[in-house]
């Protein structure tokens, strides 16, 4: 039952036994990660172009995505509501960063190119398709797992040489309290939108716990569930991290633990400079404590939940 997982894990761990400590090779990891993201996006739409009436297909996986997307938001606003409500964190003395690496809007556009690049395999897998037949769409998948593997290996790599000490992650625990959050009232989405999506407990589990890291769950589902639930887990996942744009602003003085967790793993990369510029520098280490624990957590949660 569990040959599956262990089969994805183990690059996952082979890439976090290797320590980096030049910075030439770390940046040749992060831009392999950034290539190997948009190579299997781009041969998720090619899968997607191989099924049969297309058109209803996707109908039906904006419907689902847009129903366990309505379940994960109520869920976490929710939870985090009630959180900042117990912590009280207060951060409006915290100087504010004027010019902040990313703005929202940049931060935005990025997330949305990804979407273009699903868009574009699919026109790409449909010009296959006419051209050469079915055989197009499975060597489209095994390439895309080929590619998995070798992301999973990259991504350990990057969560081993991250620079956040372990002593560091467990001692924040304003970071820990958010992430913990996070995570349950996710799960429970998943739980709840799985009779409503056609989805076994475990299969709804898993959709739920990719956490916002969207470049990764559309993959993974993908991998193990086929491609429409693939596409399902990455636009639910990806219509997080947009909406954490818009409450980063809105919150962050007034329920901090909202604004920070609601974009779930991307808070240590993609929303942590919206969060940085508008809630000040006392809330970075909290983000990426917080992202950080997600993102650890967020493969292996997938995997065990999808080897059920």
């Amino acid at each position: 039952m569990f040959t599956g997982l262990l089969i994805v894990l183990l690059p996952l761990l082979l890439g976090y036994l290797v320590p980096v400590r030049h910075a030439g090779a770390m940046a040749l990891i992060n831009r392999g990660v950034n290539l190997s993201v948009y190579a299997i996006l781009l041969l998720m739409g090619v899968s997607l172009a191989g099924l049969d009436n297309l058109a209803s297909q996707l109908s039906r996986m904006g419907a689902q995505a847009g129903l366990l997307f309505a379940f994960t938001a109520a869920t976490n606003l929710i939870g985090l509501v009630w959180l900042s409500r117990r912590l009280r964190m207060n951060v409006s003395g915290s100087p504010v960063v004027a010019n902040a690496p990313t703005s929202k809007l940049s931060a935005m556009l990025g997330s949305l190119a990804l979407v273009g690049v699903v868009i574009g395999g699919v026109l790409i897998g449909l010009l296959l398709g006419w051209l050469v037949g079915d055989t197009a769409y499975a060597w489209s998948e095994q390439l895309a797992e080929w590619a998995l593997y070798a992301l999973l290996a990259l991504i350990g790599c990057q969560l081993r040489n991250s620079g956040m000490p372990l002593k560091q992650i467990l001692l924040n625990r304003f970071g820990l309290a958010i992430a913990a959050t996070v995570a349950a009232c996710s799960l429970l989405a998943g739980l709840l939108a799985a009779p409503l999506l056609g989805l076994t407990w475990n299969q709804g589990l898993a959709m739920a716990s990719g956490f916002g890291w969207y470049s990764l769950s559309g993959i993974l589902i993908g991998d193990q569930l086929g491609p429409l639930m693939g596409g399902v887990a990455f636009f639910n996942d990806l219509a997080r991290e947009l909406l954490a744009f818009v409450l980063i602003p809105l919150f962050i003085h007034r329920a901090t633990p909202l604004a920070i967790g609601y974009g779930g793993a991307t808070s240590m990369d993609f929303t942590l400079p919206v969060i940085q510029q508008h809630g000040g520098v006392a809330c970075v280490p909290i983000a990426v404590v917080s992202g950080f624990i997600l993102s650890l957590l967020s493969p292996p949660l997938m995997l065990f939940f999808l080897s059920l």
